[in-house]
C-alpha cells in the first residue's frame, strides 16, 4: 500500500504556464537548451549552465549556485508562485489524438526503500548524485518524475468528472506540437478521497525518472537523519511526481545503431543471422516490426525482417522474453562482439520518437554500420519485471511524451 498526500504547488500564473514549462532536464544537452530558453523558461534553474558565456560544467559548484538563485528569481518575479492550500492536480497529455490523464502528488521516500514504489532500471551513482545536489540545494523537487499504477475505476471517475466539470488552469501546446492540460482539485472531499483511494493501490511504478527517484529518496533520508524530533509526516518525506493509469500509457520502441560489424562482411553477417532468424530482405522501403521477437534491421541500403526462431527465447521468463534480451543476446553479444550496453562505445540508442528513419539516415551517413528497430515493450511487461524484482536491459523503453517541467513543483522548505 502506498502513501501520498496533496501539497502546495509552485506554479507559473496561467499567462506564462506555456513559456515556463519546459522539456525535461535529460532530454536535451546544454548547447540544445540555451538555443530554446526563452526569458522565463525553467530550462534556467534546471540546466543553469547556459547561462554563462561560453556554457559552463552543468556539474560545477557555480552552475548548482545559478540554479538557487534563478529559482529564487522566479518567484520573487512572480513567475512561479505558490498556492495556498494543499491540493492534488490533474496533468493530462496529448499526443497524436490521444490523451492520457495523471494526478501530480507527493509520493512517500519510505516506499521507495521498501519496494511498495518499484523500480525496473538501474540507476547510475554520478547521475544520482547531481540529482541530489539539485534537490538538496533548492529544497525542492523542480521536476516531477513519471509513475504508473494499477487502473483503479473510482479514480478514474474522479479525474474525469474534475476534467468535465471545470476549466483547466493551464492549456498549451508545446513546440513539438504535444498538448498539455492543467486543473487543480480545489475540492477538498476529492483530494481527501483521492488520498484515501491510493492508499490501498498495492504499488506504484517508476515509468520515467529513476535517478530523480533515487534522489529524492535519498535527500529524504538525509533530512530524517538530520532531525531528531522526526515524525515521518514532515515535507522532506515526500518528492513530486505525476501518476497514469498503466491502460492508458503506451512505451514506444527504443532502438540501436552499431558502429561497425566486428570484422565481418554484410554476407557474413547476414548469414550468422540466418542460424537465429528467419531473414528476409524488404528493399530500401522502409520496414517497422510487425510484432515480438520480430526485428527490423537496415545494412548496406536495405531493410530485413529478422523473426527469432521458436527456442531461441524464453517466454516463462520475464527478461528472457524481452526483444532487446534476444537482440542482445543473438546478435549484439554473440555475432557483433558488444558485450556491455552500458560502456561500449560501439553502439548508441536512438528513441522511437525520432522514426525509423533517423536509423537509415546514420548508417547512410557512414557513421554507423547497421541498425536494428525492436517492437515496443508492453506495460505489462515491465510490470512483470518490477514485481519479480528483475532489472530492465539498458536503454529499453521509451515514454512519450515527456512531462514538462514547471507545470507544477513541490517545495519542502
Amino acid at each position: 500500500m502506498v502513501k501520498i498526500k496533496p501539497f502546495c504547488g509552485i506554479r507559473p500564473p496561467q499567462e506564462y504556464a506555456a513559456e515556463v514549462a519546459s522539456r525535461p532536464y535529460d532530454v536535451l544537452n546544454s548547447a540544445e537548451a540555451k538555443a530554446e530558453a526563452t526569458e522565463r523558461s525553467l530550462l534556467h534553474i534546471i540546466k543553469p549552465e547556459i547561462d554563462f558565456d561560453p556554457i559552463i560544467d552543468e556539474h560545477s559548484e557555480e552552475a548548482y549556485t545559478k540554479a538557487m538563485e534563478n529559482f529564487r528569481l522566479w518567484k520573487e518575479r512572480g513567475w512561479l508562485q505558490q498556492d495556498n492550500e494543499e491540493y492534488y492536480y490533474i496533468y493530462a497529455q496529448t499526443m497524436n489524438g490521444r490523451t492520457q490523464y495523471g494526478i501530480a502528488m507527493c509520493c512517500h521516500f519510505e516506499d521507495y526503500l521498501s519496494g511498495a514504489i518499484k523500480k525496473h532500471e538501474l540507476t547510475r551513482p554520478d547521475k544520482e548524485e547531481d540529482r541530489m545536489i539539485h534537490v538538496r540545494n533548492q529544497k525542492a523537487n523542480i521536476e516531477p518524475v513519471f509513475f504508473t499504477y494499477p487502473d483503479d475505476a473510482e479514480i478514474n471517475a474522479i479525474v474525469e468528472q474534475v476534467v468535465n466539470e471545470n476549466e483547466p488552469d493551464y492549456d498549451f501546446t508545446a513546440a513539438d506540437g504535444f498538448g498539455h492540460h492543467f486543473w487543480v482539485v480545489r475540492d477538498a472531499a476529492t483530494n481527501k478521497r483521492i488520498t484515501e483511494l491510493f492508499a490501498a493501490i498495492p504499488a506504484l511504478y517508476v515509468a520515467d525518472g529513476h535517478h530523480r527517484t533515487a534522489a529524492a529518496a535519498r535527500v529524504g533520508q538525509e533530512c530524517m537523519a538530520m532531525n531528531p524530533n522526526h515524525r515521518g509526516d514532515e515535507e522532506y518525506c515526500y518528492f513530486l511526481a505525476v501518476t497514469f493509469p498503466a491502460s492508458q500509457l503506451r512505451i514506444i520502441d527504443y532502438n540501436r545503431v552499431v558502429r561497425d560489424l566486428n570484422g565481418l562482411s554484410e554476407r557474413e553477417l547476414l548469414d550468422l543471422l540466418k542460424e537465429s532468424f528467419e531473414v528476409e530482405c524488404k528493399g530500401r522501403e522502409i520496414y517497422t516490426p510487425s510484432s515480438l521477437h520480430n526485428f527490423a534491421m537496415y545494412l548496406a541500403g536495405e531493410w530485413y525482417s529478422l523473426t527469432a526462431k521458436a527456442g531461441t527465447y524464453d517466454d516463462s521468463d520475464p527478461i528472457g522474453v524481452l526483444d532487446v534480451t534476444v537482440l542482445s543476446n543473438l546478435v549484439l553479444d554473440k555475432i557483433l562482439g558488444i558485450k556491455d550496453l552500458r560502456t561500449s562505445k560501439r553502439i548508441d540508442f536512438v528513441g522511437g520518437i525520432r522514426g525509423l528513419g533517423e536509423l537509415q539516415h546514420r548508417v547512410d551517413s557512414g557513421e554507423m554500420k547497421v541498425a536494428f528497430a525492436l517492437y515496443p515493450v508492453s506495460m505489462q511487461q515491465l510490470i512483470d519485471i518490477a514485481d519479480t524484482g528483475n532489472i530492465m536491459p539498458p536503454k529499453t523503453t521509451w515514454f512519450e511524451p515527456k512531462l514538462r517541467s514547471g507545470v507544477v513543483i513541490h517545495s519542502f522548505e
